[in-house]
């Protein structure tokens, strides 16, 4: 598996640390989630079920559109 190398002032180091530790992971395994997350493409698979099926309230209607207009071609 390639390792990727980069430079962070100390700060930021001490604040990834805290937040791995948060949630029970290395530095490193915290950060390829990081960035595994931003740089996914796909829908999460549960994000239907809990984002949109998770919808509580009133049933969700959309409204009428109207009419789509015809345009003068060039």
């Amino acid at each position: 598996m390639p390792q990727l190398h980069l430079y962070v002032s100390d700060e930021l180091a001490t604040e990834v640390e805290k937040r791995a530790r948060k949630h029970g992971l290395s530095v490193s395994r915290y950060l390829a989630e990081v960035v595994r997350r931003d740089i996914v493409t796909e829908w999460p698979e549960d994000f239907f079920d809990t984002i949109v099926a998770g919808w509580v309230g009133e049933p969700l209607e959309r409204t009428p559109q109207g009419e789509q207009e015809t345009r003068q071609d060039f």
